[in-house]
Protein backbone atom coordinates (compact mmCIF):
# COMPACT_ATOMS: atom_id res chain seq x y z
CA UNK A 1 0.00 0.00 0.00
CA UNK A 2 1.25 3.44 -0.78
CA UNK A 3 1.69 5.76 2.11
CA UNK A 4 -0.95 8.42 2.23
CA UNK A 5 0.39 11.91 1.65
CA UNK A 6 -1.74 14.95 2.40
CA UNK A 7 -0.77 18.59 2.20
CA UNK A 8 -1.84 21.34 4.59
CA UNK A 9 -0.85 24.97 4.96
CA UNK A 10 -0.55 26.38 8.48
CA UNK A 11 -3.25 28.97 9.12
CA UNK A 12 -2.75 31.89 11.46
CA UNK A 13 -5.38 30.57 13.87
CA UNK A 14 -3.31 27.39 14.33
CA UNK A 15 -0.38 29.30 15.84
CA UNK A 16 0.21 30.55 19.38
CA UNK A 17 1.45 33.89 20.61
CA UNK A 18 5.04 32.88 19.76
CA UNK A 19 4.06 32.24 16.13
CA UNK A 20 4.50 28.47 16.47
CA UNK A 21 1.85 25.88 15.70
CA UNK A 22 -0.07 25.03 18.86
CA UNK A 23 0.84 21.46 19.82
CA UNK A 24 -2.69 19.99 19.67
CA UNK A 25 -3.04 20.93 16.00
CA UNK A 26 -0.63 18.16 15.07
CA UNK A 27 -3.16 15.63 16.38
CA UNK A 28 -5.83 17.27 14.21
CA UNK A 29 -3.51 16.88 11.23
CA UNK A 30 -3.00 13.21 12.14
CA UNK A 31 -6.76 12.85 11.73
CA UNK A 32 -6.62 14.62 8.37
CA UNK A 33 -3.91 12.23 7.19
CA UNK A 34 -5.73 9.17 8.51
CA UNK A 35 -9.03 10.19 6.93
CA UNK A 36 -7.40 10.80 3.55
CA UNK A 37 -5.48 7.51 3.71
CA UNK A 38 -8.68 5.60 4.42
CA UNK A 39 -10.41 7.43 1.58
CA UNK A 40 -7.56 6.53 -0.81
CA UNK A 41 -8.06 2.87 0.17
CA UNK A 42 -11.74 3.27 -0.74
CA UNK A 43 -12.58 2.76 2.94
CA UNK A 44 -13.87 6.15 4.05
CA UNK A 45 -15.08 6.40 7.63
CA UNK A 46 -18.59 6.76 6.24
CA UNK A 47 -18.32 3.14 5.04
CA UNK A 48 -17.60 2.00 8.59
CA UNK A 49 -20.39 4.11 10.03
CA UNK A 50 -22.90 2.62 7.57
CA UNK A 51 -22.06 -0.71 9.22
CA UNK A 52 -22.54 0.81 12.72
CA UNK A 53 -18.81 0.54 13.28
CA UNK A 54 -16.62 3.26 14.77
CA UNK A 55 -12.90 3.78 15.37
CA UNK A 56 -12.35 5.78 18.57
CA UNK A 57 -8.80 6.70 19.55
CA UNK A 58 -7.42 4.61 22.42
CA UNK A 59 -3.92 6.10 22.44
CA UNK A 60 -2.21 9.03 20.78
CA UNK A 61 1.49 9.75 20.81
CA UNK A 62 3.26 12.71 19.26
CA UNK A 63 6.98 13.53 19.30
CA UNK A 64 7.81 17.13 18.44
CA UNK A 65 11.18 17.63 16.73
CA UNK A 66 10.86 21.08 15.12
CA UNK A 67 8.04 23.64 15.19
CA UNK A 68 5.91 24.59 12.22
CA UNK A 69 5.02 28.25 11.71
CA UNK A 70 2.32 30.31 10.07
CA UNK A 71 2.04 29.77 6.28
CA UNK A 72 4.37 26.74 6.23
CA UNK A 73 3.37 24.11 3.69
CA UNK A 74 3.35 20.73 5.42
CA UNK A 75 3.05 17.16 4.21
CA UNK A 76 1.37 14.57 6.42
CA UNK A 77 2.59 11.04 5.65
CA UNK A 78 0.33 8.35 7.06
CA UNK A 79 0.43 4.58 6.93
CA UNK A 80 -1.33 1.66 8.57
CA UNK A 81 1.15 0.12 11.00
CA UNK A 82 -0.80 -2.86 12.31
CA UNK A 83 -4.19 -4.53 12.18
CA UNK A 84 -5.43 -6.76 14.98
CA UNK A 85 -8.80 -8.31 15.74
CA UNK A 86 -10.21 -5.35 17.68
CA UNK A 87 -7.73 -2.53 16.96
CA UNK A 88 -5.44 -0.90 14.46
CA UNK A 89 -2.52 1.52 14.58
CA UNK A 90 -1.62 4.36 12.21
CA UNK A 91 1.81 6.00 12.05
CA UNK A 92 2.34 9.62 11.02
CA UNK A 93 5.15 11.92 10.01
CA UNK A 94 4.73 15.60 9.29
CA UNK A 95 7.30 17.33 7.11
CA UNK A 96 8.10 20.84 5.99
CA UNK A 97 9.80 20.19 2.66
CA UNK A 98 12.14 17.33 3.64
CA UNK A 99 12.51 18.29 7.30
CA UNK A 100 10.74 15.99 9.74
CA UNK A 101 8.85 18.13 12.24
CA UNK A 102 6.66 15.61 14.07
CA UNK A 103 6.17 11.86 14.25
CA UNK A 104 3.62 9.82 16.13
CA UNK A 105 0.89 7.24 16.10
CA UNK A 106 -2.71 6.66 17.06
CA UNK A 107 -4.26 3.39 18.19
CA UNK A 108 -7.96 2.80 17.51
CA UNK A 109 -10.51 0.20 18.59
CA UNK A 110 -13.29 -1.23 16.48
CA UNK A 111 -16.54 -0.62 18.39
CA UNK A 112 -20.23 -0.94 17.60
CA UNK A 113 -22.80 1.82 17.98
CA UNK A 114 -23.11 0.93 21.70
CA UNK A 115 -19.40 1.54 22.17
CA UNK A 116 -18.63 -2.13 22.75
CA UNK A 117 -15.49 -3.63 21.17
CA UNK A 118 -16.06 -5.91 18.20
CA UNK A 119 -13.84 -8.38 16.36
CA UNK A 120 -13.75 -6.81 12.92
CA UNK A 121 -13.12 -10.10 11.09
CA UNK A 122 -16.44 -11.46 12.44
CA UNK A 123 -18.40 -8.20 12.52
CA UNK A 124 -17.55 -7.17 8.94
CA UNK A 125 -15.44 -9.63 6.94
CA UNK A 126 -15.57 -7.23 3.97
CA UNK A 127 -13.96 -4.34 5.88
CA UNK A 128 -11.48 -6.68 7.55
CA UNK A 129 -10.35 -8.07 4.20
CA UNK A 130 -9.94 -4.60 2.68
CA UNK A 131 -7.78 -3.43 5.60
CA UNK A 132 -5.81 -6.66 5.67
CA UNK A 133 -5.09 -6.45 1.94
CA UNK A 134 -3.96 -2.84 2.34
CA UNK A 135 -1.57 -3.81 5.14
CA UNK A 136 -0.24 -6.76 3.11
CA UNK A 137 0.48 -4.54 0.09
CA UNK A 138 2.31 -2.09 2.32
CA UNK A 139 4.59 -4.78 3.72
CA UNK A 140 5.76 -5.93 0.27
Amino acid sequence: MKKGETGVRVRYKETDQMGLVYYANYLVWFEVGRTELMRSLELPYREFEKSNLYLPVLKAYCEYKQPARYDDELTIVTHLESLQNVRLIFNYEIFREKELLVSGYTEHAFVNDSGRPVVLKKFSPFLWNRLYQALEKQQR
